[in-house]
């Protein structure tokens, strides 16, 4: 039996379109509110609006217990410490007067586990009814904290396995073991109450590189077998200039067909088998300079998109900062074509100056998300040639800072679970 449930929507005698209510409460679409709208073929897809707030990142800290050789951590020079009492306090405040509560992820530049406290964050936010994720590298995951954090009522818990063998994993994560992250996630698990579908969720991580790539496959047969319901792989940003020999992506920019052109030729792909018959055919296909639809869907549709904006985010730095995104708390130096790019950092203000939900509707910042949904930025992640591509200060039609043009994010090569 089919257990997939069909929502309808209506249009009334004045020919407007009615969403069902459990719809618009879901996404934020209360009265005036304005919502972006892309029409394809047989498809009109509604965005977020930009004024509905759905998920808080919230870093406890900003220090980690591994170097990584994938981390800004090894570039960056910033200041390290740990949430306060009086910062969280703000937080949790501002969560608890926006209805319905957003999604909290604990996660940021830092181990969330390295903060004392970071347990009972979640158990506190989940006292208002959200739904809480957490991300972190596992060797901190001792039994203790796993029953703790199973009776805090967390959703998801994510880990970071960048290799499937303890060779490959050290590789990348130095100074973890591979089979100490892996015990330790077999025991969360086995704390679990016994369900259908166990709670918390659990999530496998992985930054993609050339030196790591054919680990894919076995990182998620492995996470499978310890129960792993959510994979999210990533492509890895360059922080230094000896990491531009691992990305996966130099043809990919190139390639990318910005926005679906009316200007360029339509090709529909079948859903198919690649195999050793058909894997060069539909290779092939996907660089003919076409607009590409595989089984109805546009293969560019990340292009121009900002996850964040469109999924309604926030980030609450370890200080109280509260920046757009993640990777806007930190000024830090990545490498975009080869060449250093500087991104400075945007702040918008701080949980101990001013209320959550009126730093979320300060007029600047929604008008910001506005303009980051229209996406007119120039196209740095294609061209990339000029002196102006190399920060996020300006760019080339006249946008200010920050100036998103140059970020990997919005192109669907970089992504955060």
């Amino acid at each position: 039996m089919n257990s997939k449930s069909t929502t309808w929507a209506e249009v009334d005698a004045q020919g407007r379109l009615v969403l069902p209510p459990e719809v618009t409460s879901r996404y934020g679409l209360k009265p005036g509110a304005r919502v972006r709208i892309d029409e394809d073929t047989n498809v009109v897809r509604l965005h977020w609006p930009a004024t509905h707030l759905a998920k808080v990142y919230v870093e406890p800290t900003n220090r980690c217990n591994i170097a990584c050789r994938i981390c800004v951590r090894n570039t960056w020079d910033v200041e390290l410490g740990q949430m306060s009492e009086a910062t969280f306090a703000r937080i949790l405040a501002g969560l608890e007067a926006i209805s319905p509560p957003p999604t909290v992820f604990f996660g940021g530049l830092g181990e969330p586990l390295a903060h004392p406290r970071t347990i009972e964050m979640v158990a506190r936010v989940k006292a208002l009814g959200t739904t809480a994720e957490l991300i972190t590298n596992g060797t901190l995951l001792s039994e203790e904290r796993s029953r703790r954090l199973i009776e805090a009522g967390l959703d998801v818990l994510w880990v970071s396995m960048d290799g499937a063998t303890p060779e490959s994993y050290a590789d990348v994560r130095l100074g973890a073991a591979l089979p100490e992250v892996l015990e330790n996630l077999a025991g969360f698990r086995r704390a679990r109450p016994p369900a259908h579908r166990p709670r918390p969720e659990i999530g496998i991580a992985f930054v993609a590189m050339k030196r790591n790539i054919a680990d894919l496959p076995q990182v998620i047969a492995i996470g499978r077998r310890l129960g792993a319901t959510r994979f999210s792989v990533t492509n890895i940003l360059p922080y230094s200039a000896e990491m531009c020999d691992e990305v996966l992506y130099e043809r990919t920019l190139s390639d990318i067909t910005y926005l679906p052109s009316p200007w360029l030729p339509r090709l529909s792909l079948p859903k198919m088998e690649i195999n050793a018959v058909t894997r060069e055919a539909f290779f092939r296909a996907l660089r003919s300079g076409c607009n590409v639809t595989f089984a109805g869907d546009n293969l560019g549709g990340a292009n121009d998109v900002c996850t964040f904006i469109e999924s309604g985010s926030m980030a609450v730095g370890w200080d109280g900062s509260v920046s757009p995104c993640p990777p806007l708390l930190y000024t830090h130096v990545s490498y975009l074509h080869g060449r250093k790019r500087v991104s400075r950092r945007h702040v918008i203000g701080n949980v101990g100056e001013r209320d959550l939900i009126d730093l979320w509707n300060d007029p600047d910042y929604v008008a910001y998300r506005e303009r980051v949904q229209g996406f007119a930025f120039a196209v740095c992640t294609f061209c990339g040639g000029c002196d102006l591509s190399e920060a996020n200060e300006a760019d080339c039609l006249g946008n200010t800072f920050p100036a998103c043009g140059g970020c990997l994010w919005a192109q669907g090569v970089i992504q955060c679970p």
